[in-house]
């Protein structure tokens, strides 16, 4: 439950996020691929929360881990500000963000996710939803990120 409310806390800030910077000029790429991603961790939750008992050991190690994917998550947010939304949207002439995990890899939000949804379902067992979501992550994002990496190759920086 935690998890969700934060997924649902975090859609919140993006779509403040995208409508300022919709208002500022930008403009969203690839608006095809978002309700997948939306179905995607949706789904990912729904199953974990119906398929996992809740009696089910938990492994406190991968429930660490996870910790640590939420903390750098909160890196990713803050590093980005305002530009932080779920979707692609570019803000044309503005430089890429540079700072934080940025510094050294152009996607860590995508790692974090990579992260999350690989995690959360072995600490408590679930291999078959951790092998079946990462999955299908895996090809969704490998989608978005050539659409994303073609939007922000106009940026400078």
């Amino acid at each position: 439950m935690l998890v969700a409310a934060q997924r649902l806390g975090e859609l919140v800030l993006a779509r403040r996020n995208t409508r300022r910077l919709m208002a500022r000029g930008a403009v969203e790429i690839g608006r095809g691929h978002y309700p997948l991603f939306v179905l995607l961790h949706g789904g990912w939750l729904v199953a974990l929360f119906l398929t996992t008992p809740a009696d089910a050991p938990a492994s406190w190690p991968l429930l660490a881990l996870f910790v640590v994917f939420q903390v750098l998550r909160v890196w990713v947010v803050a590093s980005l500000g305002p530009f932080w939304t779920t979707r692609i949207v570019t803000l044309p002439g503005v430089p890429l963000v540079r700072r934080g995990p940025y510094r050294w890899v152009r996607h860590p939000n995508y790692l974090v996710v990579i992260g999350e949804i690989a995690v959360l379902p072995l600490a408590f067992g679930q291999v078959g939803l951790a092998v079946v979501f990462s999955a299908l992550n895996l090809a969704l994002l490998a989608w978005r990120i050539r659409l994303e990496n073609g939007a922000l190759a106009e940026r400078p920086g």
